[in-house]
């Protein structure tokens, strides 16, 4: 018996028990909001919840359905890169229009650790791409290969964006140990 739900005009056919989609949700849900947060999503469950629905919407039209999750990893990594784009065009605006904000406390600059502060400004600061691909690399601990497949490049572009993210992040991180 499939189950349906009617939003509107349209009617969307609701997961069947045994599916598969529950344990898919169950365990990767976290990891994948980890992925948009780390990507820039500043609503990074908003994103993945996102991307089940599309994947959902979508299951009869993967010709594999082992790629469940290269399909939300990649839908993942889309809608970040998107609503990061929309984030930016936002702030600018933003900031035109208001007051400059104070800065935190002494004691709040303190105890975070000037290292890890360091390095996430100079993660931040690369581009898009190659963030992506050093997000995916080492902290999903993702392959050249599956890398490459969520984000849709082939293995080489891979391994030459992360060599250059990574030469980028040493000569920034040496130009700040110097200061």
């Amino acid at each position: 018996m499939i189950h349906q739900q009617t939003t509107g005009a349209v009617t969307v056919p609701l997961a069947r028990p045994g599916d598969g989609y529950e344990e898919l949700f169950t365990a990767h849900f976290w990891g994948l909001v980890r992925l948009a947060a780390l990507l820039g999503a500043d609503d990074a469950e908003d994103v993945v919840q996102d991307a089940f629905v599309r994947l959902h919407r979508r299951r009869r039209a993967l010709r594999d359905q082992n790629a469940a999750l290269a399909y939300l990893r990649s839908s993942v990594c889309n809608a970040s890169r998107s609503r990061l784009r929309h984030l930016r065009m936002a702030r600018r605006r933003h900031a035109q229009l208001a007051a400059p904000q104070d800065a935190g406390s002494a004691e709040h600059e303190v105890v975070r650790d000037e290292a890890v502060r360091a390095l996430l400004a100079a993660v931040a600061d690369l581009p898009g791409r190659q963030r992506e691909v050093l997000v995916l690399r080492y902290w999903l601990d993702l392959s050249e290969r599956e890398t490459a497949a969520t984000l849709g490049i082939a293995p080489g572009t891979v391994k030459a964006h992360t060599a250059r993210a990574i030469a980028a992040l040493g000569r920034r991180l040496k130009d700040e140990e110097a200061t």
